[in-house]
């Protein structure tokens, strides 16, 4: 029989956790924004993600600001986006560039006005070994998932603050939170996005600013064939494009860009997106040792071995073979082709 106390206890327990909750939804009620005539810029916006997250921004009635280095991927984007009516601005720029990303931050505030969304989203994609990984390969990771963020940031910040508001996303990975085997220089990078996003967070609140980490898992952008590729690159590229075709493993382009723009507009701290990357980060966080025997398992019997063209570099566009060429990639192939990822 259950004593008077236990059950007070149970009751005013019960009644804390629905009072969290209950703030948290009045919470988020009172940060959510609406994208409409808001400014939102997105790195990286040539292709694949960023492409779509521009698309999304599009229909929530945001006028878009896209960079990326390739100016005719840009030109490619911009009419994509200008044809489905879009207001879009484009701008060829080096985020690694410092001096670069002061005058396309300007020619933003020249073009529309003042930011209130920045989504850093420009990122590379190194698969390889770590026997075959330079010093090289960990500069430029760090320069495009960390460096060019904290220069796009240090750029738009100063009038964010003026007017105490604004939102920052930075697109991380669940590669920067759980570090897989044959993505290890990639990992360095989002592991440091994480880390300074996390940290903005806690320190800008004060001044009126969300910062959103987000770290998706395998996202179906089309993004496998303009990846770069170490070692037995053919062998390297067929397992890194089927996991990213696998429904259920991977999630749609689309799909994970809807949850991005939501998050933004509702100032959440973090998005975790896709179910595996959900049970990994949780499993990681509790057991990490577990994680780390497991990943070194699959590492041992189910990755290639060193080898092949070792410290060169191939495209994935250029380690194509019948095993990354069927049906079971199809989903990937169609998403090359919507997403700006064929142009070259």
């Amino acid at each position: 029989m259950n004593s008077p106390s236990r059950n007070n206890t149970l009751f005013w327990g019960v009644a804390a956790v629905g009072a969290v909750l209950a703030a948290k939804v009045l919470l988020n009620q009172n940060r959510k924004i609406s994208l409409r005539d808001k400014v939102v810029v997105i790195t990286g916006g040539s292709r694949g993600l960023g492409l779509v997250l521009a698309r999304e921004a599009a229909k929530e009635g945001a006028k878009i600001a896209i960079c990326a280095r390739d100016a005719e991927e840009l030109s490619q984007a911009k009419a994509d986006l200008e044809n489905a009516g879009a207001d879009v601005f484009a701008y060829p720029c080096d985020l690694t560039n410092k001096a670069e990303v002061g005058q396309f931050i300007n020619a933003v505030r020249m073009e529309f006005g003042q930011i209130d969304v920045l989504i850093n989203n420009a990122g590379v994609i190194q698969v390889s070994p770590v026997e075959h990984l330079t010093a090289e390969d960990y500069q430029e990771s760090l320069k495009t998932h960390f460096w060019a963020a904290f220069n796009t940031i240090t750029a738009v910040l100063p009038e964010m603050r003026e007017r105490r508001a604004g939102r920052i996303v930075n697109i991380a990975s669940i590669g920067g939170k759980i570090a897989v085997p044959h993505l290890n220089g990639y990992s360095v990078g989002k592991f440091a996005l994480v880390g300074y996003s996390e940290g903005l967070r806690a320190e800008l609140m004060k001044d009126g600013i969300l910062v959103t980490t987000v770290c998706p898992g395998l996202i179906r952008t089309g993004s496998p064939r303009n990846a770069t590729f170490k070692g037995r690159n053919v062998e390297e590229y067929t397992w890194f494009k089927l996991s990213d075709s696998i429904p259920g493993l991977s999630i749609g382009a689309e799909n994970c860009a809807r949850q991005i723009i939501a998050a933004a507009q509702r100032g959440d701290a973090e998005l975790v997106v896709t179910l595996p990357a959900k049970i990994g980060a949780a499993v990681h966080g509790l057991f990490p040792g577990l994680t780390a025997d497991v990943l070194s398992i699959i590492n041992q019997y189910g990755l290639p071995a060193p080898g092949g063209i070792g410290e060169r570099r191939a495209k994935g566009s250029e380690s194509e073979s019948p095993a990354s060429e069927n049906f079971l990639t199809a989903l990937t192939d169609q998403a090359a082709q919507d997403n700006n990822e064929l142009a070259h």
